[in-house]
């Protein structure tokens, strides 16, 4: 639908423009005009009087345009200039960047336009330095935020190094509720409460009933006066004398408590060589050592377990249940929590790490059962064994069962496959029979481990002589 105006444009009166005008419109129209023909040589170009950055251009009359043009823009310019030789009209605009003797550069967008029979073309271009200028404060913002982000990061990762490897049990609270928002691997130690079951409570439920009455009042008092308060912790069925030490700030937008716990009965001294031995072993054993609460959750662990694993550090470990990094899963984990309850120390269970990308090495674990003081832990220490050893211990367990030939007595009396069925039933014999043994004769947990149905391993038991006569 044409407009009421539009007749005017019909009728050609754009030629009637006399050329003194015509000039004056099209430099103040735009920032830079540029005639071309169409081999891109420069007729004629006009500059707008305000813009005295771009200086004198008079030299670029009777050069091609392309010396004028960085060495991105020319493909560019190229390909609109071969759509304008083919008759087709360019509808978008085309940015370029011009040099000239390579001592300064400034972006346009050109709108192209063809104008006489003699297929001149028309340059008509806005100065995009502005634009320019404002799309590089927006990356150097960008960048900022980006530094801001990285260094927000490297912040929160410090934060949960220090968090997770303090001795000391550390609780934040929220000041309005007293629920327990975070707490670290200690603090769940000294609780024997996962993090996942600690969230769900409130940290007066673990205070003797006589420090209750107005303890998150008295703890926020306390934080801006910097003082400390002197309550009794009950935990495990036993009470420990405790000093807090609580901090309040602001963390989006509410109030919360960070509280320290000095816990009286922590008498250790940083002078006692055992002390400092010990520490030293745990971390720089060679061994993985993995310190859990009764239930298997895991309170600490060394780097040596970090590297079994593959894991970057232990406050991604430290909360999570053992079983998640064994190859039979709780199965592994409750057939020896339950071995170490029961008897106490448990010696070499062989099974495999696993980490979060399905990777397996190949391990033995030892295990006891600790208490000190107010702190019941189950300790592991485990061991990473090369497949050769394995096989090596195969060879052992088989050669010294006197009940089976060995292999050397079988070799020239039976064919090789007879010999490989022979040894096959010997090794399945006794890894049944050890499969029983470590699980109590547990015929479920049993099956589980060795990766049958229960059915399966009842057929094998009849067919080795292993079923107790009161089952058979």
């Amino acid at each position: 639908m044409k407009t009421s105006a539009s007749t005017f444009w019909d009728f050609g009166s754009i030629p009637m423009i006399e050329p003194e005008f015509l000039g004056n419109i099209l430099a103040t129209s735009s920032d830079i005009a540029v005639m071309i023909d169409l081999q891109g040589s420069i007729k004629s170009i006009l500059v707008n009087q305000t813009e005295q950055y771009y200086g004198d251009l008079s030299h670029w009359e009777g050069k091609n345009i392309t010396k004028f043009l960085t060495i991105e823009s020319v493909p560019k310019f190229e390909r609109a200039l071969e759509q304008l030789n083919s008759g087709k009209t360019i509808l978008h605009s085309i940015e370029l960047n011009h040099q000239d003797n390579a001592k300064w550069q400034f972006p346009v967008r050109y709108n192209a336009h063809l104008v006489s029979q003699n297929d001149n073309i028309l340059l008509l271009g806005r100065d995009l330095r502005s634009i320019s200028e404002t799309q590089q404060q927006l990356v150097k913002a960008q960048i900022a935020v980006e530094k801001s982000h990285e260094e927000r990061k490297e912040y929160d990762a410090h934060y949960r190094s220090i968090f997770s490897t303090a001795i000391e049990p550390i609780f934040i609270l929220d000041v309005n509720t007293g629920n327990i928002k975070q707490a670290n691997p200690a603090a769940c130690a000294l609780l024997g409460e996962d993090m996942d079951t600690l969230l769900t409570k409130s940290f007066s439920k673990f205070v003797a009933y006589k420090d209750k009455k107005d303890l998150i009042e008295k703890m926020a008092m306390a934080a801006m006066s910097k003082t400390t308060i002197n309550v009794t912790i009950s935990h495990n069925n036993q009470s420990t004398e405790a000093a807090l030490y609580p901090v309040i700030y602001r963390a989006s937008g509410q109030q919360v408590l960070l509280v320290r716990l000095n816990l009286q009965q922590d008498n250790i001294k940083n002078s006692d060589p055992l002390s400092q031995n010990l520490i030293a072993l745990y971390k720089n054993g060679t061994d993985g050592i993995v310190f859990t609460n009764p239930n298997g959750v895991i309170t600490y662990v060394n780097e040596s377990f970090l590297e079994l694993i593959h894991a970057a550090q232990g406050s991604e470990i430290v909360g999570r249940s053992l079983g998640d990094f064994l190859s039979k899963g709780q199965i592994d984990l409750a057939v020896m929590l339950e071995n170490v309850q029961r008897t106490g120390p448990m010696r070499i269970y062989s099974t495999d790490l696993k980490n979060d990308f399905g990777l397996k090495t190949a391990v033995e674990v030892s295990m006891t059962k600790i208490s000190s003081g107010t702190y019941k832990q189950v300790s592991f220490v485990i061991r990473e064994i090369s497949r050769a050893d394995q096989q090596e211990t195969a060879r052992k367990i088989i050669a010294s069962n006197d009940n089976n030939p060995s292999v050397a007595e079988l070799v020239g009396s039976a064919s090789l496959k007879e010999i490989v069925a022979e040894t096959t039933d010997v090794i399945e014999k006794i890894c049944i029979q050890t499969a029983i043994e470590t699980t109590n004769n547990n015929k479920a947990a049993a099956a589980e481990m060795l990766g049958l149905s229960r059915q399966s391993l009842y057929v094998k038991l009849h067919k080795y002589g292993l079923v107790d006569t009161e089952e058979s």
